[in-house]
């Protein structure tokens, strides 16, 4: 009998050991190169799921950033340092991403690399709306981190944080995307990405990666839940998309100049439909218009309901700006409105928008 039993459990235990390898194979064959990334081999050849590769891959080009007061510069290796965020190597020139808070207040500013180099960076150009500022530093063989802007992060993706939290050195923490296109947290320009991933003060700046090691965001905010070090952090990035386009923008004029047309607006609800006599719920409700704005000279007013800009139609108050944003000052676009139920076609020269932080 205990012969039998003894049978059995190591029957079990073979088959259960066959059914894992299978899985493993399986999701090898069905990954690629993907199942590569999560999983790493013991010494006993049993496999366990591992981000070590991705972080591997990106890590080397998430720096540390830190202040050099006036009235204490030593040489960069003195250690006469206050350590202030994280930045991420964009390219081999040495373009560095990092938020605009994070050196907003520093007289100087120290890069230090994973692989124990420091270099001074030069501030080339910040943009507080989206709290996006480019450094520049000069060195050799500079790690850059792996980029790929089509491919879009979704919810439940499994991300890595990288940076440097409260001065520690370079920390990796792991969550999902939680939600995506999150805005209204503060300028308006970003669509953040949310995730549960950890991100403490000094993670500001640094990079939000996926499971192979690609860019997907800069680690830029955190909500504590029951103040400082308790709960549950609800921790935002601006997707790479979003910053990518800032950095270019950044490198090339030193800000960002986006368009304005001196205008609020609201969004179309039921009751503003049928007071305005409209077929349907898009477009914009303008509210309030500055008198020596574009919209002004136009000859815009409130209650006109913008429905298309530029021959595109226009779903929201959020699409809406963004286009308006994105469109150079000087250029002359066509808008579609509706003025007391009737259909009119308006040219608005866009003029710039003067940023709240001058």
């Amino acid at each position: 009998m205990m012969m039998k039993h003894t049978l059995l459990y190591f029957t079990k235990a073979i088959v259960f050991g066959l059914l894992m390898a299978a899985v493993f194979l399986l999701v090898n064959h069905l990954l690629g190169n993907q199942a590569n990334n999560l999983f790493r081999v013991r010494d006993d050849n049993t496999a366990e799921l591992s981000f070590a590769k991705a972080v591997r891959r990106a890590a080397p080009a998430v720096v540390n950033i830190y202040s050099l007061s006036i009235d204490q510069r030593q040489p960069l290796n003195s250690g006469a340092l206050q350590g202030l965020g994280s930045g991420v190597i964009m390219s081999k020139q040495g373009y560095v991403l990092t938020n605009y808070h994070v050196i907003k207040k520093a007289d100087e500013i120290v890069v230090a690399l994973q692989d124990g180099r420091r270099f001074s960076g030069e501030v080339v150009g910040s943009d507080p709306e989206t709290d996006l500022s480019v450094l520049k530093i000069e060195g050799d063989n500079l790690p850059v981190v792996p980029l790929n802007l089509n491919s879009l992060p979704q919810v439940g993706d499994v991300v890595l944080a990288i940076g440097n939290p409260y001065n520690l050195g370079q920390t990796i923490t792991q969550g999902i995307i939680s939600a995506t296109g999150r805005n209204g947290l503060s300028s308006g320009y970003q669509d953040f990405l949310q995730t549960d991933a950890a991100i403490n003060a000094g993670n500001s700046g640094g990079a939000l990666v996926d499971t192979a090691g690609v860019l997907v965001g800069i680690n830029t905010a955190a909500y504590q839940i029951g103040g400082e070090g308790g709960g549950h952090g609800i921790n935002f990035a601006i997707p790479i998309k979003l910053a990518y386009s800032i950095m270019g923008k950044l490198i090339e004029n030193g800000r960002v100049i986006r368009g304005a047309m001196g205008f609020s607006g609201m969004p179309v609800v039921p009751v503003m439909a049928q007071i305005l006599k409209l077929p349907d719920l898009r477009g914009v409700i303008i509210t309030d218009i500055d008198a020596a704005g574009p919209a002004a000279q136009a000859k815009l007013m409130p209650r006109d309901v913008i429905i298309q800009y530029a021959g595109e139609d226009v779903p929201g108050v959020d699409m809406l700006m963004d286009r308006i944003a994105e469109t150079a000052p000087g250029t002359e676009i066509t808008m579609t409105i509706i003025r007391q139920g009737e259909s009119y076609t308006v040219p608005v020269v866009i003029g710039e928008k003067v940023s709240q932080y001058n």
